[in-house]
């Protein structure tokens, strides 16, 4: 299969309310539409996260904050170009997305990828990918598509064939927590 068809059915899982498994600028990841909550509730289920735990989303521009958070610190989009890595930054309130993404403070984390297949797909379904690695909680985060397990692989619509034959091991991203204001809490470096 190739690149192009991997996205344009990944897409279509997505379309359709599915849950898909992916690469991302992290770790491999289970995902669905940000802005359906029924596809939403079925990704939790199956890793098994709590609801009150922060949720990423992935978008594939700086552009698209504005569609999906109340007011934009400035901060943010320094802190996007000037970051060496993947960084999540939590925003004080979210809209536009599935309500049970949205911790009980209504704040959202939101990580512009950068890595080809991810940014591809967020592109052509244009809306929002939520991320949460592709495990059960409190479970290892996979290194590799290898590691990912099967009742993971089991529980998803759609697996995306690239990438899966790379032993790179990857780094998780930086979390940082921006207010309105202009306060940052490094979370996670």
């Amino acid at each position: 299969m190739s690149y192009q068809e991997d996205v344009k059915q990944a897409a279509e899982a997505l379309q359709k309310g599915g849950l898909i498994l992916y690469p991302t600028d992290t770790f491999w990841g289970v995902g669905c539409d940000a802005t359906n909550e029924e596809a939403v509730n079925k990704l939790i289920d199956l890793t098994k996260q709590k609801a009150e735990e922060v949720h990423v989303i992935l978008v594939d521009s700086e552009v698209r904050l504005n569609s999906y958070v109340v007011e934009v610190p400035e901060m943010a989009y320094d802190l996007i170009e000037l970051s060496e890595k993947p960084i999540t930054i939590l925003y004080p309130q979210g809209k536009n997305i599935a309500q049970n993404l949205l911790t009980n403070k209504g704040e959202i984390g939101i990580r512009v990828t950068h890595e080809d297949f991810s940014r591809s797909l967020c592109q052509r379904f244009r809306k929002p990918l939520v991320f949460m690695p592709a495990t059960k909680s409190g479970e290892p985060f996979p290194q590799n598509f290898g590691d990912v397990t099967e009742s993971i692989l089991q529980g998803v619509d759609f697996v995306v064939k690239y990438r899966q034959e790379e032993l790179a091991i990857p780094k998780a991203s930086g979390i940082i927590r921006l207010s309105v204001d202009g306060q940052v809490e490094v979370i996670r470096e």
